[in-house]
């Protein structure tokens, strides 16, 4: 619980940096989210996932989520420019503001706190072989495809992909080494970090939600808009449904990757929207939505527990 609302009043933190420092404190979200993509990140993932078996049962799981994933963007696509009427940086923004997760900074933290060290494996996992290849290969394909602004061209974002990706090359490095590797006192080490990170990358989020809404010229909280309902739903409700609908008749899906499946929209969005020239407004919609809507959600789970 002390977890859940030290994430909570760092968002709000965030939000009132932004009021008093303006873009000072927008530069300084942006070098706290690179910091824990360079830092924390690959730490936490290699000592969680070192000795974590990836057996059968958790690959059929994980792919999933792939499958999952892909069917949610379809279905996005068709709502956006069908019923919804979006145009084409609008349709980039919803497809991506649906399945891009936050599970590296909410849902971790959030594991841990659920269910131990053996869903946080399970959940780095999930973090690693799905959600961070699907943010650099499919999300921002999606941007460069639907944006106003030229993008990347697919070998640049490959080369990135393989060569400047700290936490694939942690994975990489987890899946070859040895259990030896990671002794207890350096998994322990590891795991404090999952909690001391979400402040830190929820600080970020508050500060940049902030940042978009004065921009905008609108409140931190949105009016709830079809799009925005749409999304919100999408993303919260109909995604950790399809992925255990996907999963049932191959493989028990492991309770901590349902969670992973239903968390808010990930802050990343947010720059590849920025970068490629999608609707910046709608995206930042979709982060503040799902995210007020998961933290008493997160709040209330931890206390049942």
């Amino acid at each position: 619980m002390l977890a859940v609302l030290a994430v909570i009043a760092a968002a709000l933190a965030g939000v009132a940096a932004e009021r008093r420092r303006g873009p000072a404190a927008e530069r300084l979200a942006k070098g706290l989210l690179t910091f824990l993509l360079y830092g924390p990140l690959p730490i936490v993932i290699f000592f969680n996932l070192v000795g974590q078996d990836v057996g059968g049962g958790l690959w059929r799981a994980l792919l999933a989520g792939y499958v999952a994933l892909a069917l949610l963007s379809l279905a996005a696509y068709a709502l956006a420019r069908g019923p919804l009427r979006l145009s084409r940086p609008a349709t980039g923004a919803f497809i991506i503001g649906v399945t891009q997760v936050n599970t590296s900074l909410f849902g971790l933290p959030l594991a841990l706190s659920l269910f131990g060290s053996d869903g946080l494996g399970q959940a780095v996992a999930y973090d690693s072989l799905v959600t961070v290849p699907w943010l650099l290969l499919v999300i921002f394909g999606i941007g460069a495809a639907f944006g106003t602004r030229a993008g990347e061209g697919f070998r640049a974002r490959a080369r990135s992909f393989f060569l400047r990706n700290p936490p694939l090359i942690a994975v990489v490095a987890a899946l070859l080494a040895p259990d030896a590797l990671a002794p207890d006192v350096l998994v322990d080490a590891a795991r404090v970090l999952v909690y001391a990170q979400a402040p830190v990358g929820f600080f970020a989020v508050g500060i940049l939600v902030a940042a978009e809404a004065r921009a905008a010229g609108r409140p931190l909280l949105p009016p709830l808009t079809r799009p925005l309902a749409a999304a919100t739903l999408l993303r919260l409700a109909v995604a950790p449904a399809l992925l255990a609908a996907l999963a049932a008749p191959f493989t028990a899906l492991p309770t901590p990757l349902l969670l992973l499946g239903a968390m808010p929209t990930g802050v990343n969005v947010l720059v590849v929207a920025h970068a490629y020239g999608l609707d910046l407004p709608l995206a930042a919609g979709i982060v503040a939505w799902t995210t007020a809507i998961a933290l008493p959600a997160a709040a209330v789970l931890v206390l049942v527990a």
